[in-house]
C-alpha cells in the first residue's frame, strides 16, 4: 500500500502523473492520508474501491482518507482533482459539506455523476485551485473557498445517494472517522477501541490490515498534518502548536516531528516559508 501526505498545504490541486495512455493497472491498493476527489473528464477507468466501478467523463470519485483503492484498467483517462486534510479544516465552517464523505464511509457509492451543466464549472474551480497553488504567495482562504464551492457541487449531485439501509459503517471506517474528529485532543488506542466496541488489539489489527497503518500512526498523521499547516500559516511558537495538536510535552512533539520529517518544526517552517 502507498501512503503520502499533502505537505504544508491542507488543500492541494491534484492531477495524477501519467494521465492518458500511460496509466497502468495497480497490483496493490493505494491508501491516502487525505481525502481525494477525482473528476474524470475524459477516457475510461475501471477501479476497485469497495466494489468495482467504471469511471467515465462526468464521474467524480470520492476517496475518504484510509480507503484502499486501485486502478484495474484504463483507456486514455483524463483526471483532475484535489486532496484535502479534513482534520485541518474547521467542521463548523464546512458544516454539511462533508456529508457525502460520511455517506461513502457509511456504505454509499464512492462514485457520483455531476450534472452535465455543472461539469465545466467544477473543472474551472479545479483549474483556479491549480493557479492559486502556483501563485507566488498563495492565500489559504482562497483555497478554502474553492474547496467549499467544489464540495457544494458534490453535495447537490449526491443528494439522492444514501447508504444501504441495513448497512452500518465498518469498524475501520468508524475508527478512522473518530480519529479525524478527535485526534487534535487527547486520544488513545484504548479510547478508539471503546468507541467502536472492540478490543484494542482487534481494532489496531483491523486498521493495519485495511490501511497499512496502525491506529497510533493515524493519530500521529492527523496531528502532524495540522502542525504543518500551522507552521506555515501562523507565527505561533512551536510549543503552542504542540499543545494545539495534542501534545502537552513540546519536546516530545519536536522529537516526533523530526523523526517523521527529518528536521525540527522550526527548521521545517523556515524551509517551506523560503520555498513560498
Amino acid at each position: 500500500m502507498s501512503h503520502d501526505d499533502l505537505g504544508p498545504a491542507p488543500i492541494r490541486f491534484l492531477r495524477p502523473p501519467g494521465c492518458g495512455d500511460t496509466v497502468r493497472p495497480m497490483r496493490s491498493p493505494a491508501v491516502h492520508t487525505y481525502v481525494a476527489l477525482a473528476l474524470h473528464v475524459g477516457g475510461r477507468m475501471r477501479v476497485e474501491h469497495r466494489g468495482e466501478f467504471e469511471l467515465r467523463a462526468g464521474h467524480l470519485h470520492i476517496i475518504p482518507a484510509g480507503d484502499p483503492h486501485r486502478v484495474l484498467s484504463a483507456s486514455r483517462p483524463e483526471i483532475w482533482g484535489l486532496g484535502f486534510c479534513r482534520t485541518c479544516l474547521d467542521p463548523a465552517r464546512y458544516g454539511g459539506l462533508f456529508a457525502p464523505l460520511d455517506r461513502v464511509r457509511g456504505g454509499a457509492s464512492p462514485v457520483i455523476e455531476l450534472p452535465t451543466a455543472r461539469q465545466a464549472y467544477v473543472l474551472d474551480l479545479l483549474r483556479e485551485l491549480e493557479r492559486e497553488q502556483q501563485a507566488a504567495a498563495p492565500m489559504p482562504v482562497i483555497a478554502e473557498s474553492l474547496l467549499a464551492l467544489v464540495l457544494a457541487e458534490v453535495v447537490r449531485a449526491s443528494g439522492g445517494i444514501q447508504a444501504a439501509p441495513a448497512q452500518r459503517p465498518s469498524l475501520v471506517a468508524e475508527a478512522l472517522a473518530m480519529i479525524e474528529a478527535r485526534c487534535l485532543g487527547p486520544l488513545s488506542l484504548k479510547e478508539v477501541a471503546a468507541a467502536v466496541r472492540r478490543s484494542p488489539a482487534h481494532v489496531t489489527t483491523a486498521v493495519k490490515q485495511a490501511t497499512g497503518r496502525t491506529v497510533g500512526a493515524w493519530i500521529i498523521e492527523g496531528r502532524l498534518a495540522e502542525a504543518r499547516r500551522r507552521l506555515v500559516a501562523t507565527d505561533e511558537y512551536v510549543d503552542v502548536i504542540a499543545e494545539r495538536v495534542g501534545y502537552a510535552d513540546p519536546s516530545h512533539f519536536v522529537r516526533l516531528f523530526r523523526r517523521h520529517h527529518g528536521v525540527t518544526p522550526a527548521a521545517w517552517r523556515a524551509q517551506h516559508r523560503r520555498a513560498a
